[in-house]
């Protein structure tokens, strides 16, 4: 069963998407926080420069991916929900149930 994704749906996704993605960033951060211990085992450094590579890594699509969904409230109060920000297209549901702050048809996406 498909289900529609209108403007009362869409509000409910996006607040899902927001809280989840917020939550993800707040414990990555809250983790990724050292600790002297840490800072003192030189054995740990290669170890900690790498987790801290991937932590800026998760940390920034996290932030983007939330940029994104910030970008999806706005066009939910525009009235442009559900288009492609290219090409104007409509995003299917499916897409959208799945990425609700989806700015491009998966065409247009795999296109880039």
């Amino acid at each position: 069963m498909v289900v529609r994704v209108d403007d009362d749906r869409a509000v409910v996704l996006l607040a899902e998407a927001r809280r989840e993605t917020e939550g993800e960033l707040e414990r990555l951060r809250r983790g990724s926080a050292t600790t002297p211990e840490d800072q003192t085992d030189p054995s740990s450094d290669a170890d900690g420069l790498v987790e801290r590579g991937t932590d800026d890594a998760v940390d920034e699509l996290l932030t983007q991916r939330l940029e994104a969904i910030e970008r999806a409230e706005q066009r939910l109060e525009e009235g442009t929900y559900g288009r492609s920000i290219r090409s104007g297209d409509p995003i299917p549901d499916g897409r959208l149930e799945v990425e609700p702050w989806a700015e491009l048809t998966v065409e247009e996406q795999a296109a880039l």
